[in-house]
């Protein structure tokens, strides 16, 4: 795998299929989907820093809520006639896209780790409060519904923020840079439960997430590292626990 450069973005490509929409429309289409989306993030901020809510509860209502996103993007790209393949969705080379994030997981985490001491060292900080208590997961089936948990937050997730939302993006901005940057910020700012330090350290995978996809054009290398990351973080973890 050679590195991709920022100044690469520009000429990385997503899936070339022509957009129907032009940038208005487009800003438009993600205008609505951003409102949509922002009440959600504000309000998971808010209640994973209390901690009063259970495991089933969360994984549940956030199941429901990516399929529901997830549904509204196909429901955009069917509207502008576009393939579900400009979001990524494809089947070519899928074997060995998936067996490109199981490779490319430990270096990630590795330079994630590296990352996040020098922004320790910077000062910023993880939350002063703990990590919330609904992550406890107890018993068989919650560890069943932990893994399902994951699997749909792993395709939706990079189904949005990377399938869609650099599409759009690029389509508002004219830049592949730039909307690498947007849907990144966005997706760091959906974790801001998790401190300055986790925000920053988020930002950085979904650019690196979004790089992967931009090389692979397509979304099963992205899903799969999102994957093996979520699951060794809430599933192996805290069972070990």
């Amino acid at each position: 795998m050679q590195p991709v450069s920022t100044a690469d973005v520009d000429q990385a490509h997503v899936p070339n299929v022509p957009v129907r929409s032009g940038p208005k429309e487009a800003l438009l289409e993600v205008s609505v989907f951003l409102f949509l989306v922002a009440p959600s993030m504000a309000l998971s901020f808010f209640v994973t820093r209390t901690g009063k809510v259970d495991f089933v509860f969360v994984a549940v209502s956030t199941i429901l809520r990516d399929l529901a996103l997830v549904s509204l993007i196909l429901f955009f790209a069917w509207r502008n006639a576009e393939p579900v393949r400009v979001l990524g969705w494809t089947y070519r080379k899928l074997g060995r896209n998936v067996l490109l994030g199981v490779l490319l997981y430990l270096p990630l985490v590795y330079v994630l780790g590296l990352l996040e001491g020098l922004l320790r060292a910077a000062g910023l900080s993880p939350p002063r409060v703990p990590g919330p208590s609904f992550f406890a997961i107890q018993g068989r089936w919650e560890v069943v519904l932990a893994v399902v948990l994951v699997a749909v937050v792993a395709v939706s997730e990079e189904t949005i923020f990377r399938g869609y939302l650099i599409l759009r993006l690029r389509t508002v901005t004219r830049s592949t840079t730039a909307a690498v940057l947007l849907s990144s910020t966005i997706f760091a700012l959906g974790h801001g439960y998790e401190g300055s330090l986790g925000v920053a350290t988020i930002g950085a995978m979904g650019f690196a997430f979004s790089l992967v996809y931009l090389w692979r054009k397509s979304l099963a290398t992205p899903i799969t590292l999102h994957f093996l990351q979520d699951f060794i973080a809430i599933v192996v973890v805290h069972y070990l626990q």
